[in-house]
């Protein structure tokens, strides 16, 4: 979704808001790191905030997990129903509750939010908020740290290859060295590819060949 679709889609986004009930879903999290803690304290005050705005909850994700997606069971489970709308906003503690996969990863949890219609607010970063007076300049900032990530990355990656090259390493599969001699003898001897095959320890595509190259 290019900046200017993702910025009339908030727009879209901030009327609907207004216009409809107020359906929301908390989600808290708390990371295996962090012994000692639990996720209580955030969603008291994520529910005394939603009550005060007479917001309906219905429903509350809560993980304690890694910042990784893969070990977040409650927070996929919070995309799949924000793909169904089935609430309008997602309110949470702070952005680094919601998400700790990096800036890139989290503006694009933060897209597909939006693409489904559904907002997403910050607690405790008033600024964080889809539907508030900041939200095009937010996604504007978080779009360019994202892009700058992007590069870095990009970057990283041709300067490892071009260390490796420099050092005598060539990126990927790593080459077999064959003994093309032995594998003759072999074949000179009765063996069949099968067998030589599994003594050289080749496929008896490899092992055809280079009986084929050694008869030409």
């Amino acid at each position: 979704m290019t900046m200017h679709k993702m910025l009339a889609k908030n727009d879209r986004l901030w009327y609907d808001w207004v216009m409809k009930p107020k359906r929301i879903a908390l989600y808290a999290r708390v990371s295996t790191k962090d012994k000692g803690q639990d996720t209580r304290n955030q969603l008291a005050q994520l529910r005394d905030f939603s009550a005060k705005q007479e917001w309906a909850i219905v429903h509350e994700y809560v993980d304690q997990a890694s910042a990784k997606t893969a070990d977040r069971p409650q927070f996929k489970a919070l995309m799949a129903a924000a793909s169904r709308r089935e609430f309008d906003l997602v309110l949470f503690w702070s952005l680094d509750r919601f998400s700790r996969e990096g800036v890139l990863e989290t503006l694009q949890h933060l897209q597909t939010l939006t693409s489904y219609g559904v907002g997403w607010k910050s607690f405790t970063e008033q600024y964080l908020d889809s539907c508030g007076v900041f939200r095009d300049a937010v996604l504007s900032i978080l779009a360019t740290i994202a892009k700058q990530e992007r590069i870095r990355l990009s970057e990283r990656t041709v300067a490892g290859l071009e260390r490796a090259r420099k050092q005598g390493r060539i990126g990927g599969r790593p080459r077999v060295v064959t003994d093309r001699t032995k594998v003759a003898e072999l074949r000179a001897a009765g063996k069949s590819l099968g067998e030589i095959a599994a003594e050289m320890k080749l496929s008896k595509t490899t092992v055809a060949r280079i009986t084929r190259g050694a008869a030409a």
